[in-house]
């Protein structure tokens, strides 16, 4: 029974979630395009959302860059490059964990502001709370690994991941058998992972996936007519 959960949750839901992912936010972009949007509540309240989504975002930024690095670069690519696994796993712990660390201090300052401040409460929706609440509980899921990788600082447990992640990506019928034995904060924190992809498209999450790059070649300025001449 437990090979067919971790075969389920490890190797036929991250195809669900990805794909949710994928082609939910297509639809959404193509059907909904005044819905794909950040939502801000900066007027209601801007001091708090400014230093809490700097924190929440810088670190974030890296520690999604580092997970994306980390586990999907070839383990071959690493070796090649003279890069220890026991190296890559120190580096993962330092760099990660302060990342974290500084991204937690943001996501809670967005959900003390979320929940205790009543002007932003009133105009939030369930998605609103629920989303910063599951990106706050995946990040102390994510710095509580830190404590279980400090006992494995040969990297092994690292290359495992690796291994399950690439082998997502190249269909490896085996892949939810490399983190059968993973410690459960991993599985869970791996599952809570995935979920948020698989939400992804249903949420303002989805501004993630915008840049205004294409205000760099628009044709011209934008007209904004003054009170008096709509008068």
């Amino acid at each position: 029974m437990a090979e067919f959960l971790n075969s389920l949750v490890f190797g036929i839901y991250p195809y669900i979630a990805l794909s949710v992912l994928a082609i939910g936010s297509i639809v959404r972009y193509d059907r909904e395009p005044y819905s794909w949007r950040s939502g801000s509540s900066q007027l209601l309240r801007r001091r708090q959302l400014m230093v809490g989504s700097v924190l929440f975002h810088l670190g974030v930024l890296v520690v999604f860059v580092g997970h994306l690095v980390g586990l999907l670069t070839p383990i071959e690519l690493f070796d090649w490059m003279g890069i220890s696994h026991p190296f890559k796993q120190v580096m993962a712990i330092g760099v990660g964990g302060v990342a974290g660390a500084i991204s937690l201090i943001g996501a809670t300052m967005l959900v003390h502001r979320r929940l205790f401040d009543a002007r932003v409460r009133r105009n939030s929706s369930f998605a609103d709370t629920a989303v910063i609440l599951l990106l706050w509980l995946q990040l102390v899921l994510g710095l509580s690994t830190i404590l279980i990788s400090l006992e494995h600082l040969d990297g092994a447990e690292m290359v495992r991941f690796m291994a399950w992640a690439q082998g997502i990506f190249t269909f490896d019928a085996a892949a939810s058998s490399y983190v059968l034995n993973a410690h459960w904060i991993f599985k869970l924190h791996i599952f809570l992972g995935l979920t948020i992809f698989l939400i992804f498209p249903f949420t303002r999450l989805v501004h993630m996936l915008s840049a205004p790059v294409r205000y760099m070649w628009r044709p011209g300025y934008q007209v904004v007519r003054s009170k008096k001449a709509l008068s």
